[in-house]
């Protein structure tokens, strides 16, 4: 990473950007101009270009940017490998509805297999889903990622994949649990974002 520290807001967009560029690359462009990657991401294109900024100078005006170097740049730098291996646990409703989510596609991953309790019962998915009692021994190398879409004994479940080397969470669980240092979760709260966007609405029309 260059000697800048990126604000948080960038941060967010580069996957919009990655996921949009490996889309180009797989249709067969080699470049791409600021103005014609903001029309993918409904980004302005000043804005584009000042994120890019503090990855260096990856782009000439005039000539736009080299989609690949972006890709390797996103891959390299900001640790964005398309071949990150991420897990579902627990495959009710949730989590069929996030496997089948369409825009995985040139994502920063892929999700490789799910585990759950009753994983018989789970049909009509393109992985395989193992019983959540076989983590440890069905766990993919090198994975780092698992989605939380378990309602039921959350944090034994998270102590196990922790000591199987998971290192961050995306998190739908609605059961507290606690994580050592070094360990990161991304809570996904639906009701709190709509009680959020509740109160915005009525303060706005005050």
């Amino acid at each position: 990473m260059k000697n800048k520290k990126i604000p948080k807001a960038t941060v967010q967009r580069y996957p919009l950007y990655l996921k949009a560029l490996r889309k180009l690359k797989a249709d067969g462009q080699t470049r791409v101009m600021s103005n014609e990657l903001a029309s993918l991401v409904s980004i302005e294109p000043t804005t584009i270009r000042r994120d890019f900024s503090f990855l260096g100078t990856l782009g000439k005006q005039g000539f736009g940017y080299d989609i690949e170097k972006l890709i390797q740049t996103f891959s390299n730098e900001v640790g964005m490998n398309i071949h990150e291996k991420i897990v579902i646990v627990g495959m009710g409703n949730l989590g069929k509805a996030l496997l089948n989510y369409n825009e995985w596609e040139h994502t920063v991953g892929e999700i490789v297999c799910a585990f759950d309790l009753d994983p018989i019962s789970v049909n009509n998915v393109s992985i395989p889903v193992y019983d959540l009692n076989d983590i440890k021994g069905k766990l993919p190398e090198e994975c780092r990622i698992a989605i939380l879409c378990i309602t039921k004994n959350v944090q034994n479940t998270v102590d196990l994949l922790i000591d199987c080397g998971i290192k961050g969470f995306v998190n739908f669980a609605t059961e507290h649990f606690t994580v050592p240092q070094g360990i990161y979760v991304k809570n996904v709260d639906i009701i709190s974002s709509i009680q959020e966007l509740v109160l915005s609405t009525t303060k706005g029309s005050i």
